[in-house]
């Protein structure tokens, strides 16, 4: 296999597993000259939200705002119902909350991540967290959509962009169709690396080097590394199947 100098590489949902990040990381060996992007929801869930954070924010590697961020930022920033606070607490915040030790999350935390991007446009790929509304004008979608999308996005027939490829995480893949444990998803025009880090089921890490096509995965669980190429690592999605699979998703 011919391996290009220059990578760009995409990592999957975090969910505070810093020692697994660690891990992948070691893997990839990612040089001087690759270029690193996160999908976003590093935080929640695992025991090492701070750390993660904190690493990527003191990185060069560039991150988007994924549903956990925005749920964060959202009950710090805005009136928020109790039930609200209660639900994000239930959905990984606790652990979020844990992982600082003071208990207070610190204002360059908070700013930095007030300010990541809800997309990244690499020409040939686009990078968001959740996906796309297809019913919707890109210039009239919000994070709302980039951060929290599922069933319309995953179901589509036709892909959003004719000369893009979406890369996304959010939904565990093994909750869609026919897909296993660790492995990645594909449908019509995106492809989903949320491969479950924080879910038993899974413990699956993913970082995808897209310029050689190349799938790095660490088990946070039992600490397995594995890599392999892209087309071994992905299975592909019946988009007519997506609707029918709707009480088998994880919201994550």
């Amino acid at each position: 296999m011919s391996i290009n100098s220059y990578r760009r590489i995409v990592i999957g949902d975090v969910h505070g597993h810093y020692e697994g990040l660690m891990r992948l990381l070691e893997a990839i060996a990612p040089r001087s000259d690759d270029q690193v992007y996160f999908l976003g929801d590093l935080i929640d869930r695992g025991p090492q939200s701070a750390q993660v954070v904190n690493f990527v924010k003191e990185s060069s590697y560039q991150c988007l705002l994924g549903n956990h961020e925005q749920m964060l930022l959202n009950i710090l920033t805005k009136r928020i119902p109790t039930q609200t606070v209660q639900s994000w607490l239930y959905s990984g915040g606790q652990a979020t909350v844990a992982s600082y030790q003071e208990a207070t999350i610190p204002h360059d935390h908070l700013e930095w991540l007030n300010n990541l991007p809800a997309y990244i446009d690499l020409g040939d790929v686009w990078l968001v967290h959740a996906g796309v509304d297809p019913s919707i004008p890109l210039t009239q979608q919000t994070a709302d959509q980039f951060c929290w999308v599922r069933d319309e996005f995953h179901g589509i027939e036709q892909p959003y962009f004719t000369d893009k490829l979406i890369v996304i995480g959010h939904t565990i893949t093994f909750t869609l169709p026919g897909v296993y444990p660790g492995k990645l998803a594909q449908g019509q025009g995106w492809l989903d690396i949320d491969t479950g880090a924080y879910h038993p089921r899974s413990g699956w890490l993913t970082g995808l080097d897209i310029t050689n096509g190349i799938v790095y995965q660490v088990n946070v669980l039992n600490k397995s590394i594995r890599i392999m190429p892209l087309e071994e690592a992905v299975t592909n999605i019946n988009p007519e199947q997506i609707y029918f699979g709707r009480r088998n998703r994880c919201f994550a």
